[in-house]
């Protein structure tokens, strides 16, 4: 075999590299919280501003992974800690190619949540609680989905008839009961970009 066909792996671009390019340092912000909270939504503005100042984000939600690398993962506890594994995964793929992930998913356990740490690793993890009491949620059920629940037509739902696990120490709290969604994202765009304003060395 020929020698020179064996890659050699310190001469892959590196991560930094990456972050050079794009001037900005990558972090995986995983905004955990009750469906309706209003994690994707947030999401989505948080992203657009991010790109507004110049920084390069991905968002990931349930809509977009589900439809795809996820489509077929179940509903089951070990299909969502499947479905939070195989995210995670991909997250920390993005964060070494230098981009700014914004990960909205419930990811209702600390073990699921610690699980999705261990794989992209504790500097890169922001944890962002996205915290609204369950009667609000509930208040605003976009989807419809909580009245199912309480139905019957949904079971295993988080907030009903499964837990949720509050993050005992997130990075960062957002009471969407309490602020607006404009605050909600430039209380968090100010809390990360100190992380994420590019630093040479």
């Amino acid at each position: 075999m020929n020698k020179h066909l064996h890659p050699i792996h310190d001469r892959f671009l590196q991560r930094a590299d990456r972050e050079h390019r794009l001037m900005q340092h990558s972090r995986v912000l995983w905004l955990t919280g009750l469906s309706g909270s209003g994690k994707s939504t947030i999401a989505q503005h948080l992203e657009r501003r991010l790109y507004n100042e110049g920084y390069f984000p991905q968002a990931l939600d349930g809509d977009n992974v589900r439809a795809g690398i996820n489509n077929n993962v179940d509903f089951s506890d070990e299909g969502r800690r499947e479905n939070i594994r195989r995210i995670a995964e991909l997250s920390k793929l993005y964060v070494h190619s230098g981009i700014i992930t914004i990960n909205s998913f419930i990811s209702p356990t600390a073990a699921i949540r610690q699980m999705a740490r261990e794989i992209i690793g504790e500097t890169d993890f922001i944890e962002i609680y996205i915290n609204a009491p369950l009667e609000v949620c509930e208040a605003r059920d976009v989807k419809g989905l909580y009245k199912k629940a309480r139905a019957g037509e949904i079971t295993g739902f988080t907030g009903i008839d499964a837990p949720y696990e509050p993050p005992e120490n997130p990075a960062l709290e957002i009471r969407t009961d309490q602020m607006s969604l404009h605050d909600s994202v430039r209380a968090i765009f100010e809390f990360i970009e100190p992380v994420i304003k590019y630093r040479r060395g």
